[in-house]
């Protein structure tokens, strides 16, 4: 493999940046942040006085199963082709082992001795164990996928100089990485888990997240079979982890056979439920999943994946009332984001271009000042910061959207919730009723239908259809009329108002006349529909906008970032179409990797595999300029087509791209990644 090139972080003080890592060491929650790489340079000729510089960068994915690898490591990066007059005379690799909460660290002396110790969270030197270092090995190779790019250049843009290694690159990487995770794998839950789980367990967590994201990356199915059926003998609830492993290997019949029985052996073992649901959900079976994912909710009612999986399967069953009810009992975390390196302001940054990834197409050196040609509206789309458990409520939002209208969405809402208005009123006219101790997420499990329509019975034209523009009127004000054509969301009353008030009871015992079995609306579902307006308006303008220009022959022009949100914009709504056209006319500007990420999806969509590779080819030459050799979505894109359409007409059209043979090479080393783990379609 080509290795990309060493981006350099120059720092104010020498060891500056090691005292950083140092102090932050008790703050860390999960996988900690990439590892660390210090170099310690002075000029090549000089005395032993000479001023002395600290540079550094961070890495994953380097093995470090020894303190000799990491060395191994540092000792690569003596020699640098971009500053022949500085040497290098020491080198410190700092490694975190999530585990056990030390900084494993390699302290290099050049020409000199090796040294290895640890730092625990409050600073002190210990000594490092072979146990350690499994445990930190384990630690390394999970952040390599946890940190690795997913092809978009998000996670690249996030931290500054990171270089990205492929962890795994051969039978015998992975022998030693399933070995150190079946030895630890009862110790996972002390990693973390994903920002959607509320409480870390034996198979939710970082450990049994990675492990199945290499075997769907890289198509080693037969390894993670292997592994789970092994671990399956000491604790059955991982049946739920082999489960999936078998459906994504299309052993479909094997994954029903062992859900079976391990649901009879655990009945209430919300894992195995939720993964049987999402199956037969799958399968166009909702009728089917529904009660499952009942009981899921029942066994586990703080996880919001629980109450999301059964979210999903009232929107296909187009039960609508009911999906907003059970969207609005949903648990919702606030989003904790991955341990990230909090660094001081280095002095300068020097980030070198590979010869091998320079190529003029991808270059998108224009980005850079883009942002100030945004308009302001574009600019505060609150959706496009959504993460976590938020991120997925607001998708189930838009679905619910996409397919029965924005007019028709607010009016199941005003069915099942109580509004603003009908609240003010009805606190001051309600009489005495019975006490009702039914809410919504009773209601949810139930499946009690709701009332009928209550209000809005106005039809307002509907998000999709674009308002028609006389001739006479300019594209701007046209655009206004449709952004205001869109009914404005009224407020719903939320728990909180009603609790507020001291002359009101506790909402399970509302009494109102009108509407006591409507349920009271979370301030942050109320927020995700206010969210959900806005992007709607400003889709919405756009696409008049756009139809206008159009009828008038005229061409609309936006900067390529605008056309890169418009194209998130158009995507978060379930519009593909719009967000691939979007998408291209930012390319038409200028390399966007988000972009180019985006068009992806439409050519795998269509099955057109000259403009999957042309779209790849671009991508990973892209991802090796700013340093990563490895993004395991891309490497899974490619693992699907050479298993589609076989290795020689992979190989043979990435060859024939007009591009030069220096990146062709890159896309090459992927697929012979596919070649070297003998994956399905690799051998013609």
């Amino acid at each position: 493999m080509i290795a990309p090139a060493v981006p350099e972080i120059f720092e104010d003080e020498l060891q500056s940046v090691v005292d950083s890592r140092t102090d932050t060491l008790q703050t860390l929650r999960e996988l900690g942040p990439p590892d660390l790489v210090h170099l310690v340079k002075q000029p090549t000729k000089s005395t032993s006085t000479a001023k002395q510089t600290g540079v550094y960068h961070h890495v994953t994915g380097v093995d470090a199963s020894s303190s000799a690898s990491l060395a191994a490591y540092i000792n690569t990066l003596t020699y640098s082709p971009h500053d022949k007059s500085h040497k290098v005379i020491s080198g410190l690799y700092c490694c975190y082992n999530a585990f056990s909460r030390l900084d494993m660290r390699v302290q290099v002396q050049i020409p000199g001795t090796v040294e290895s110790y640890c730092i625990d969270e409050r600073g002190d030197k210990r000594v490092a164990s072979e146990e350690l270092w499994l445990e930190t090995y384990l630690c390394s190779v999970l952040r390599a996928y946890s940190y690795a790019d997913d092809g978009s250049g998000d996670t690249i843009k996030r931290i500054v100089g990171v270089r990205r290694f492929n962890p795994i690159t051969s039978t015998e990487a992975e022998h030693k990485f399933l070995d150190a995770a079946e030895r630890l794998f009862f110790n996972g839950w002390q990693l973390g888990s994903d920002p959607e789980i509320q409480v870390p367990n034996l198979v939710s967590n970082h450990l049994a997240t990675g492990l199945l994201q290499y075997v769907h990356t890289t198509g080693r199915y037969a390894s993670g079979i292997n592994l789970f059926e092994k671990l399956r003998t000491r604790d059955p609830e991982i049946s739920s982890l082999l489960a999936r492993v078998f459906i994504s290997a299309d052993e479909e019949v094997k994954a029903v056979q062992l859900l079976h029985e391990a649901i009879q052996d655990l009945p209430m073992d919300y894992s195995l439920l939720d993964c049987q649901a999402e199956f037969l959900r799958s399968k166009g079976r909702g009728d089917l999943a529904l009660e499952i994912a009942k009981r899921s909710v029942v066994s586990a009612p703080s996880e919001f994946g629980t109450w999301a999986r059964l979210a999903e399967i009232y929107v296909s069953l187009e039960q609508w009332d009911l999906a907003l009810l059970t969207l609005n009992s949903c648990p919702m975390f606030t989003y904790q984001d991955k341990d990230a390196p909090r660094l001081p302001e280095p002095v300068r940054v020097s980030l070198p271009v590979l010869p091998e990834s320079i190529c003029d197409e991808i270059d998108d050196a224009g980005a850079v000042g883009d942002v100030e040609l945004v308009h302001p509206t574009l600019r505060k789309l609150h959706a496009a910061g959504f993460r976590g458990t938020f991120l997925k409520a607001y998708i189930l939002l838009t679905e619910v959207a996409n397919k029965i209208g924005w007019d028709q969405l607010l009016r199941v809402r005003s069915q099942v919730f109580v509004m603003e208005e009908e609240y003010r009123h009805e606190r001051h006219v309600s009489s005495s009723q019975p006490p009702n101790s039914r809410n919504a997420s009773t209601t949810a499990l139930r499946g009690t239908p709701s009332p009928k329509v209550n209000g809005h019975e106005e039809s307002e034209p509907s998000n999709d259809e674009e308002p028609d523009a006389s001739n006479g009127e300019a594209a701007a004000d046209a655009a206004v009329t449709a952004g205001q054509s869109l009914e404005i969301p009224g407020h719903a009353v939320a728990s909180e108002v009603v609790k507020a008030g001291s002359d009101e009871p506790d909402p399970s015992q509302s009494s109102y006349t009108q509407f006591q079995n409507k349920r009271l609306c979370e301030r942050w579902l109320d927020n995700l529909f206010m969210v959900l307006y806005e992007d709607l308006r400003v889709y919405t303008i756009w696409r008049t906008e756009m139809a206008q220009y159009r009828q008038q022959q005229l061409q609309y022009k936006k900067s390529a970032e605008e056309w890169e949100i418009l194209g998130e914009l158009a995507e978060r709504l379930h519009h593909f179409d719009e967000a691939v056209e979007a998408y291209q006319a930012c390319l038409g500007i200028r390399f966007s990797p988000k972009a180019m990420k985006g068009v992806l999806k439409l050519y795998e969509k269509s099955g057109d595999v000259r403009m999957i590779l042309g779209a790849l080819i671009r991508l990973v030459t892209w991802q090796y300029r700013w340093y990563s050799e490895f993004s395991p979505s891309l490497l899974f894109t490619i693992r699907k087509l050479i298993e589609e359409e076989g290795a020689v007409k992979v190989r043979s059209i990435i060859q024939a791209t007009s591009l030069p043979q220096h990146v062709l090479d890159l896309t090459h080393q992927y697929a012979a990644l596919c070649a070297a783990f003998r994956s399905s379609g690799s051998d013609g």
